[in-house]
């Protein structure tokens, strides 16, 4: 108990530090203003909006008057509404832009090209450091394979619990997987996910759903149902909403079923109170005050904000803030799940994660594949996922 006391007192510590430096550092420089600009894909409605939209509310607290903010909602990753978007921030001089979603990216970059004296950052982007290289255009993003394997952990342990208490039997030990797109950042996700709850129960098998989308409720709620009924015990997602974590709640009180649900970019307690085991999240804090108070200082971003920089692209993971596991849910976590919690952090500053005996083929290219007993190094190159390889046997991906 003590040592978990101090944890938190250091947490606590770590978090007041770097929030009072820009409170101290705001005051470098009493006449110059800013203003922030955000493109959001969602609403504050939904759980991967909210996250940045924390980040946001931050900037205007510690920064006061400092930095103003501008922000455009449910913007689509068309480029034509991106256009519309983007333009009226200009028009509203913001001198930075963060953009939110991965499917803005071709359009950011252009006008990065066309408005050289405006800082354009994107989120979960991959081409800061292709050419046209352009100094006033940034990617960023946290290491979040680390969250999803440390919420795996959970979801194994809790899996584990279930078999060793015979609420299910060993061959029902079978997760599901709400996924957007396949795309990188969500392959490796949900592979670190898999092999979280693997490093617990090896036997596990994983069904993947891809939505197609980033954002629809009813479509995840759905695809998360279906995977209840298919006998997935435990469902995690990677989607922007609530809809997977509430179609647990409900499987589990309506009809009696036995499922869990792990979480992303919030905790879903809230709405999944007796499903919802643990989430994941990247702070997007670290780098979007970071970045405003690089503008200030008149320095480049990479120069301020502390992270692993590649080129004009900054990452960081859980042991430096950008990846946090929050929503622990006390009331039905297996036991000493904070135990093992500590343990996979460890294992994750020793190396890579995506290792054992798994083939792993490209789903953009069958004749590329990744024999995981060479192990994958992720974010070796740039912040954003790069892992891009379903692993055969174990992971099915269902139409």
């Amino acid at each position: 108990m003590k040592k978990y006391i101090l944890t938190a007192l250091t947490s606590i510590f770590v978090v007041a530090v770097f929030y009072l430096s820009f409170r101290v550092i705001a005051n470098d420089y009493p006449d110059k203003t800013i203003k922030a600009g955000f493109i959001y894909i969602g609403d504050t409605s939904t759980a991967y909006t909210y996250n940045f939209y924390i980040s946001q509310k931050e900037l205007e607290e510690q920064f006061e008057d400092k930095v103003q903010t501008a922000a455009k909602f449910n913007v689509p990753e068309t480029e034509e509404d991106f256009s519309k978007a983007v333009e009226a921030l200009i028009n509203e001089n913001c001198n930075i832009i963060f953009t939110t979603s991965f499917g803005y990216e071709q359009f950011v970059k252009e006008y990065a090209r066309r408005y050289p004296k405006i800082q354009f950052c994107q989120a979960t982007g991959i081409l800061a450091n292709e050419e046209p290289v352009l100094p006033n255009y940034h990617n960023f993003m946290g290491t979040i394979y680390e969250g999803r394997y440390i919420s795996g952990v959970v979801a194994g342990l809790k899996l584990k619990e279930l078999v060793e208490t015979r609420q299910i039997m060993p061959a029902q030990e079978k997760i599901g997987y709400v996924a957007a797109f396949p795309f990188a950042e969500v392959i490796s996700g949900y592979t670190a996910f898999f092999l979280g709850v693997r490093s617990i129960v090896p036997d596990v098998v994983m069904s993947v759903m891809y939505t197609q989308t980033w954002d629809n409720y009813y479509i995840e709620k759905q695809y998360a149902e279906k995977l209840i009924d298919e006998g997935c015990v435990i469902i995690s997602q990677h989607s922007d909403t609530t809809g997977p974590a509430i179609a647990c709640e409900e499987a589990a009180m309506n009809r009696g079923m036995t499922v869990y649900h792990v979480g992303y970019n919030q905790s879903m307690i809230d709405v999944a109170p007796t499903t919802s085991l643990v989430s994941s999240r990247i702070n997007w804090s670290h780098y979007i005050l970071g970045a405003c108070d690089a503008i200030l200082k008149e320095k480049s971003i990479e120069s301020v904000v502390k992270g692993n920089v590649y080129g004009n692209d900054i990452g960081a993971g859980i042991q430096n803030g950008w990846v946090e596991i929050i929503g622990l849910n006390d009331l039905i976590l297996a036991p000493e799940t904070e135990e093992k919690i500590e343990a996979a952090k460890k294992q994750l500053k020793s190396g890579s994660i995506f290792k054992g005996n798994y083939v792993g083929i490209n789903p953009d290219n069958t004749n590329d594949g990744w024999n995981l007993n060479t192990p994958f190094i992720e974010n070796q190159h740039r912040s954003a996922p790069s892992f891009n390889y379903v692993l055969q046997d174990v992971i099915t991906i269902e139409q």
